[in-house]
């Protein structure tokens, strides 16, 4: 039906409608930190989306049921690293690295393109659907040079959402690539962890980050873990404190589409969906104290979340020559 092509300077603490019909209504608002937001509503439910800074996707609401985690944020703040805005219910890590840096890793937690500051951003009005895009030009002198293009797409009686980034090398010479599709689900207490691979694909991170500091509570249940007891119902939550993280690796032996669910006790189902030939490699986040409170029950990705140098070390890195592209696609939501 057409396109509205964003300006920062449209955004105002006073939401404004751009779009309205029967089925769906577009707002565009400026938080009192100043990050611009868009709210789509749909008739199940809505979604905030930050169109300069990642694309992130802020808030996700079905059927009066919170999707997003808990977090310390009560809005999202101007930052250049993830942890300084951490309470969004999506984000998209990578792209020249992505998870966790190690000691000789010289990357963001999560990557650069976690809070990008896009160039510019829009809307795409369907019949059906409204679909938000945007892009971001990554460019170093002597370094890497790749356009990426987020979008997150919305139907009128969904209550999921479709996920998708595209990215092009546009220098000279190979790019590196990582990516993850980083969903902050809320953690609901004695939820069922269920996916189309066997339970026991999931194995424990044996690396330690530096912000994790274990206990011996949790030393003991990751050994556990690591023998082979599996996890898959969130009914012992003071262990997820230091967080949990748990890796499925080489998911084409499961099938060309897989999907994970978290079933909570009254019934409500969160799922996720995507393709193995373009995720390969998915981890499982776990994490509860007052503070934070997150059960990502999968995380779709390319490689483990160990940043640059062990995915170099383990060949999963992909490298996208000059001109080349690639694209991902997740749906993820309310069943």
């Amino acid at each position: 039906m057409g396109t509205i092509i964003l300006q920062p300077y449209y955004f105002t603490s006073k939401k404004n409608t751009l779009f309205k019909d029967r089925n769906m209504k577009v707002s565009i608002f400026r938080y009192a930190s100043g990050v611009e937001a868009i709210e789509v509503e749909n008739e199940r439910g809505s979604i905030v989306v930050l169109p300069y800074l990642g694309q992130m996707i802020w808030d996700v609401t079905f059927d009066d049921v919170d999707l997003k985690m808990k977090s310390m944020f009560r809005e999202p703040r101007f930052a250049k690293e993830i942890v300084d805005t951490y309470g969004c219910f999506a984000f998209h890590s990578g792209l020249l690295a992505n998870g966790c840096p190690a000691p000789n890793d010289a990357h963001l937690l999560h990557g650069e393109m976690a809070c990008a500051q896009m160039q510019s951003a829009w809307i795409d009005i369907h019949e059906d659907a409204v679909t938000i895009g945007g892009e971001y030009e990554y460019i170093k002198g002597f370094g890497h040079h790749y356009i990426a293009h987020p979008t997150v797409k919305l139907g009128k009686r969904d209550t999921y959402i479709e996920i998708g980034m595209t990215v092009k090398n546009v220098g000279s010479i190979p790019m590196p690539l990582q990516y993850m599709c980083h969903t902050n689900y809320a953690y609901v207490d004695e939820a069922r962890m269920m996916s189309t691979i066997p339970t026991n694909a999931f194995v424990v991170r044996k690396s330690i980050p530096e912000h994790v500091q274990p206990t011996q509570p949790w030393l003991d249940f990751t050994n556990e873990l690591a023998e082979g007891q599996t996890l898959d119902t969130l009914n012992t939550p003071s262990l997820y404190d230091p967080e949990i993280v748990l890796f499925a690796d080489h998911l084409e032996q499961y099938g060309d589409d897989v999907q994970f669910e978290m079933i909570g006790p009254d019934g409500v189902t969160f799922f996720t969906t995507f393709q193995t030939k373009v995720f390969n490699y998915a981890t499982r986040w776990l994490l509860y104290n007052e503070d934070q409170q997150v059960a990502s029950f999968v995380l779709p990705a390319t490689s483990r979340p160990e940043g640059f140098t062990a995915a170099q070390k383990a060949g999963t890195l992909i490298w996208l020559n000059a001109n080349e592209e690639r694209s991902f696609h997740v749906k993820t939501g309310k069943k």
